[in-house]
């Protein structure tokens, strides 16, 4: 039982362990620190997201956070690692990784219907062709949402 519940703790924490090289702050990143591979930044993303540490490290500026990081840059990251969930999502203009990546550019709840909408509607000129980079991705992500009067303001 015990083997098993380790098993699916790490399937469902592979995303989080998969964006870029870090694992965000929290008390997984303290316990974990200076360890690298895969089950060390699994078991700190998980135990990052499973009991609210991080929101508690964000807030009060321990346990590694920082509360002067910027949120962009978190974004860039999620972009570079989930590229093509990111697409897939902008295409149909919903999803799981098109809402995190709102929260990550600190989207407010009541914009991101038009967010996920501007993305739809302009997902040829973010993704604009097919070998496309994160860091156009992103540039031409907040060029599409300087366009938009309720937008611009997140794409700063």
């Amino acid at each position: 039982m015990k083997k098993l519940m380790i098993a699916g703790l790490l399937v469902m924490a592979t995303p989080f362990a998969a964006q870029a090289n870090s694992v965000g702050c929290g008390a997984g990143s303290m316990i974990f620190k200076g360890q690298s591979g895969l089950a060390p930044n699994v078991l700190a993303a998980t135990t990052n997201g499973s009991i609210g540490n991080q929101t508690f490290g964000i807030t009060t500026g321990t346990l590694g956070c920082n509360q002067n990081d910027t949120v962009t840059a978190q974004a860039d990251i999620f972009i570079d690692s989930n590229m093509e969930r990111v697409a897939r999502d902008m295409s149909v203009g919903e999803g799981e990784a098109l809402d995190t990546l709102a929260t990550l550019m600190g989207i407010a709840d009541e914009d991101k219907a038009s967010f996920f909408q501007l993305s739809q509607a302009n997902f040829t000129k973010i993704y604009s062709r097919e070998d496309v980079t994160s860091s156009e991705v992103v540039a031409s992500l907040k060029a599409v949402m300087l366009t938009d009067v309720k937008l611009a303001k997140y794409a700063v």
